[in-house]
Parts: structure tokens; sequence; C-alpha cells
């Protein structure tokens, strides 16, 4: 089968590999659709700490169950489905009380271990999530999907509140998106025209340009003074962390989402004497699957507007190239592995929630952009 390869920083190939044997309790799945992360990206560029080499990346998928046998969840050979890529060890203190989603033994695919950017792969059952009706496309975006909604339920986001997203790349947009599901008035900043657009299109009541404004200055006016309710630093950045900071209400909160590489130094007695709630937030919960798979098949949201382009496998390297110098322009880059059998009928599932979604816009938010 073909298969990916990371096998040094910068040199990337498809090879031929040995197709997978399901063991006892796992399925057989053929890939269709995989997302290139930012993780794969920096897989790519020597700049993931955690990745050994070779690697086969990815963990962002959708797929086609091959063979599978008896059992709870009714699915069967021929199902389109998506995966939670986290492999936990249950037994550490955090799997122990629940908190999968960190265990202190965490192996991400594409990361810690192999990825699923190849023709096969065998994954366990429990791991497994039905499609629902969802194009192969649509279920590629789940995983990244979960990211920002998993971060926006670690608050409660009352209809009233006011959102800060800072950065506006896919895993930001995902969450101003879940942000914006939750009732909350979305407001997004970034560098970049483009992705403020994006963010707008997604849901945003209002955008920031933190490169031509003051974003504290620009915040205070959106706020009348009180600063935002919550900040969703989504960039990994010690600049932007400090932006939250400073334009988080008294008693607010802050989100962290993107995975900083430098130390961020600031007087700490700050989150004191606003008495700011700063949270972290890492991978997501089982559940949390389910509650994208189902706002998405809902039609509230056309994920497929994520989407900047499908590579096919066999220039897998093109799309990562594109990724490593990408000037804000894209989005969602997908690999695809296979071609759905019934491809007329997923774009035209693609198509009628598109359809859908517009219909709903009309009548669902007023001029305000809010729900009524």
């Amino acid at each position: 089968m073909k298969t990916v390869l990371i096998n040094k920083p910068f040199e990337i190939s498809v090879v031929e590999t040995e197709k997978p044997t399901p063991s006892e309790g796992e399925a057989l799945l053929q890939v269709l659709y995989c997302g290139i992360c930012g993780a794969d990206v920096a897989s790519f560029t020597g700049n993931q700490p955690f990745t050994t080499y070779p690697r086969i990346p990815g963990h962002e998928f959708s797929a086609r169950i091959v063979e599978i046998p008896a059992n709870s969840k009714g699915l069967k050979a021929g199902d389109i489905v998506t995966c939670n890529p986290y492999f936990n060890c249950g037994k550490c203190y955090s799997c122990k009380r629940g908190f999968v989603n960190c265990c202190t033994d965490n192996q991400t695919m594409g990361v810690q271990r192999d990825g699923s950017f190849r023709d096969y792969i065998v994954m366990p059952i429990e791991r497994i999530y039905p499609g629902r009706g969802l194009s192969a496309k649509e279920l590629a975006l789940v995983e990244p999907f979960t990211i920002g909604w998993h971060a926006l339920s670690r608050t409660q986001i009352k209809p009233s509140d006011k959102v800060l997203v800072v950065g506006a790349g896919p895993i930001g947009l995902f969450a101003t998106i879940s942000a914006v599901a939750k009732g909350a008035r979305v407001y997004v900043a970034d560098i970049l025209d483009g992705r403020l657009e994006k963010a707008m299109h997604f849901g945003a009541t209002g955008t920031i340009n933190s490169a031509k404004t003051d974003i504290l200055e620009e915040s205070m006016k959106i706020t009348d003074g009180n600063g935002f309710d919550v900040c969703v630093e989504a960039c990994g950045s010690s600049v932007t962390f400090l932006n939250c900071i400073d334009c988080a209400a008294f008693a607010g909160k802050i989100i962290l989402i993107g995975n900083g590489k430098k130390e961020t130094t600031f007087l700490h007695s700050i989150l004191l004497k606003k008495e700011l709630n700063v949270f972290g937030s890492r991978n997501s919960y089982p559940k949390d699957f389910e509650a994208v798979i189902d706002l998405i098949s809902s039609g509230k949201v056309n994920v497929m507007d994520m989407v900047s382009d499908v590579y096919p496998i066999d220039d897998t390297k093109g799309a990562f190239d594109a990724l490593t110098h990408n000037d804000g322009s894209l989005s969602k880059v997908l690999i695809e592995v296979n071609k759905p059998e019934d491809s007329i009928s997923e774009s035209a599932s693609e198509a009628s929630r598109s359809v859908k979604i517009l219909k709903m816009k009309s009548f669902v938010y007023n001029s305000e952009n809010e729900l009524v």
C-alpha cells in the first residue's frame, strides 16, 4: 500500500509498505482523506519536539471500514467514519480520573506513533465514530474542530458574553465557530485581512487587525472599557498570551489553545489583580467528537468552507511545501488518499448542506449577527 513517510526534516516521500492486519478489538480501515495539521508541518520542518523519525504523519482523517467484528456501536463494513487519534494509557492518574485527553503518556497519531497518511490503518473499535451522513471530506475536519470545541467547553459561555479569539488560523477559526455556536458575540484578532474575512464568514461579530491597530485600544472600544469576558489564545505566541491578559475583563477567562514554543515573561500579580481564570486546553474528549459531528450534520455550519485545497497523495510533498510557505491564504489543506466510491453522492451531500446553511442564515441571524 502507499504510505507517506517523513524520513527526516524536509525529506518526505511516498513509499510502499505492507497492509496492516487488525488484532482483536480492531477494525481495518481504508483511509479516504487526511487533513494536514500544524503539528504535521512542524514534524516536516523539524520543529515538533515529540516527533521521532522516520514517521508517518497524520491524525485528522476519514476512512471506510473494510473489516470489523460484531460490535455494540453498530459499525459495519462500508461505513464512512472518523476516529479519535489520541491514544491514552488508561492507567495514569489523569486517565483514572477521566481526563483521557491529558494522559501523562499520551500518544498522538503522526507524532509519538505512526499516523493516517497511508492507504490502510487499523484502529480500536472504541476510537471509531460513525459519520452520520457526513461526507468523507467533512469527516476529515472533525478532529481539528474538536480542538476548538473542547477548549470553549472548558468554560461556561453565556449568550451575553463577548469573546475575543486571538489568531485566525484553522484552530482559531474552529474556536470561533464553537463560540458562535454556544451563543457568544465573537471578535477575532489577526494580522492578515484574509483570515479576518474568513472569521466574519464563520459568524464573527467583528474583527481586529492587530498589525494595523492597537489590539488593547480596539478591545476597550468594543467592550465599553470593560474587556472581554473570554479571551482565546490560538497562536502559541508569548505576545498573544500577553494580549489576552491585557484584553480580558476583571474576573474574565483566558483559554490557551496555541502550543507555545517560547517562554512568556510577565508580572504574575496581574492575574491576581484582575482575578483571571486561565485554562489550558489539550486535545479533546471522546464526547467532543460526537458533539462536533452532530453540529456539522445539523447544517448550522459548513466546514467545507475551511478547505483551501485538496492534493492527491502522490503530491503530498507539494502540499507540505505549500503550507510551510503559507502566506496566510491557506486554511485547511486535505490529502486525498483514496477517492470515496460514491463521490457524486459525497458532492451532493456537501452541496445540500451548503444550501441549507444559506437558507438558515437568512432567518437565524439578524443585521447584528445575533441569533434570533
